[in-house]
């Protein structure tokens, strides 16, 4: 299984654009890849039109929410990672992803990289 993060899903439109072609293989070769309620929060913060929006609810269904546990994960990985401005909604992302046993597709790599070590994957 594959998460998306938001800098990738946006990518994703960019006709021809690796995160574009990526997409694509994962979903010819059958893998499963799914968007959290927190990417989806932040992908509608656009701009993003009502088309494009309804074609990523259609491709990946109902967004993986953010449960309980995932705020625990959340608030860990913030402290573990040195309580970095702005990086609790990188921190939200990754713990849905590790709690999914999900590899996560980032146009952010170094952002999620420090995350490595409690067993998150990038893609």
């Amino acid at each position: 299984m594959i998460h998306l993060d938001t800098s990738f899903l946006i990518r994703v439109f960019v006709a021809g654009s690796l995160e574009d072609k990526s997409l694509r293989r994962w979903l010819r070769t059958g893998e499963t890849v799914r968007i959290s309620s927190v990417v989806w929060a932040e992908f509608l913060c656009g701009p993003v039109s009502n088309a494009i929006a309804e074609d990523v609810a259609e491709l990946f269904g109902e967004p993986v929410p953010f449960e309980g546990m995932d705020a625990t994960l959340a608030a860990q990985l913030y402290n573990l990672t040195g309580r970095r401005r702005g990086s609790m909604i990188d921190c939200m992302i990754a713990a849905i992803a590790l709690r999914n046993a999900a590899a996560l597709a980032t146009g952010n790599a170094a952002g999620f990289r420090r995350f490595a070590q409690t067993g998150l994957q990038l893609a």
